[in-house]
């Protein structure tokens, strides 16, 4: 952090005193006070864009009263902060309608219905904006895309821009851009390609993004209720990584995922983490229980006979072999203290250096 970041600024927001870095912008200077405000085009990963005009507050700094885009305007030693004057809260509220306009029904929307309430129609309820408050001004042609893993339904977007922002710039995978001018504009593919024919890596950052119905996982929406779904915590098992996750289930059974963007992964995933299948969870060919091959056919046997065969083999191999036959294997993912028992085992108890993990693999 530089010099200049560590000072401090004073700065009021809605009659309350906060302390803030001098290079904060205001919304995090309205956030630091406790207060929320409406940000439909902003993601903090991708930094301010300034084009939905819903984060808008009144400012009063040096004798100057002016209205500005929280997410893009600096906040400065003694600047006073308004944000839900009725001059404010009139002005989202028509933003909010015009955007609404733009859209199909609210209760239609896919994100609303099988996942959770979406960004645009949270702010629209907390606002009271009206969908038919102004004429519908664009219905977005549905593109036909045959890739398993993203739906697209235009109808919804809002054109902030997140979505090609977070692949672009956070992701650089440049799979997706902006399509059209004005009303008429669309976000594509390139040479407007399918998904699986452009440079998309299927890590499904856009849909995470997306404060709409627009973008939506293909293997949730419309087999889900979003007043139903539950999400667990946990981290994904597929790799060392360890990429932080929501599990999403309904009346006990696993539907998809969702990244944690608490999580030291900071939301990101691969493909595997936001979209492979689960089903093996519930597969019948999980084991349950210790087996013990037996000419040839595995049989059901106790944890005591089964740990009781290891050790004779483990005993038999080293006396035949040497230690430096057996290769012990452990997981990145661990805790600390189990890591340090296996490698342990293996200098100690085998004999061998033998010891990795599977971040190698």
């Amino acid at each position: 952090m530089t010099i200049e970041a560590k000072r401090k600024l004073n700065v009021e927001v809605n009659g309350i005193s906060i302390e803030c870095a001098s290079n904060a912008r205001v919304l995090e200077a309205i956030n630091e006070a406790g207060f929320d405000v409406p940000t439909l085009c902003y993601d903090e990963r991708t930094g301010a864009q300034g084009t939905c005009r819903m984060c808008l507050v009144e400012v009063e700094a040096d004798g100057n009263t002016q209205q500005v885009a929280a997410c893009t305007a600096f906040a400065s030693n003694g600047m006073q902060v308004a944000t839900h004057s009725d001059e404010i809260v009139n002005y989202r509220k028509t933003i909010l309608e015009l955007l609404l306009s733009e859209t199909s029904s609210p209760t239609a929307c896919p994100k609303c219905i099988s996942f959770k309430k979406c960004e645009l129609h949270e702010a629209a309820e907390e606002y009271d904006a009206k969908w038919d408050a102004f004429p519908s001004l664009v219905v977005r042609e549905k593109p036909e895309d045959a890739n398993p893993f993203i739906q697209r339904d235009y109808d919804y977007c809002i054109s902030c821009f997140r979505c090609t922002n977070i692949c672009n710039d956070w992701e650089q995978a440049g799979a997706i851009t902006v399509h059209g001018r004005g009303q008429e504009n669309s976000i594509a593919s390139f040479f407007n390609n399918d998904l699986l024919q452009s440079p998309c890596t299927f890590c499904g950052q856009c849909i995470n993004t997306c404060p709409t119905g627009a973008l939506t996982d293909k293997k949730i929406v419309g087999k889900t209720k979003a007043e139903d779904l539950k999400r667990t915590k946990t981290i994904c098992p597929y790799c060392g990584v360890g990429c932080g996750i929501h599990l999403l289930s309904e009346n006990g059974q696993l539907k998809g995922t969702e990244p944690d963007f608490d999580a030291p992964s900071r939301g990101s995933l691969c493909v595997k983490g936001q979209f492979a299948s689960w089903e093996f969870v519930k597969s019948e060919e999980r084991l349950k229980f210790p087996l013990i091959k037996q000419k040839g056919v595995f049989k059901r046997a106790s944890w005591d006979e089964a740990l009781d065969l290891i050790t004779t083999r483990f005993t038999e191999i080293r006396e035949e072999t040497g230690p430096d036959s057996i290769v012990c294997w452990s997981s990145a993912r661990s805790v600390t203290e189990a890591n340090y028992l296996m490698q342990k085992f293996a200098r100690v108890g085998i004999g061998t250096n033998n010891i990795d993990n599977c971040s190698r693999t």
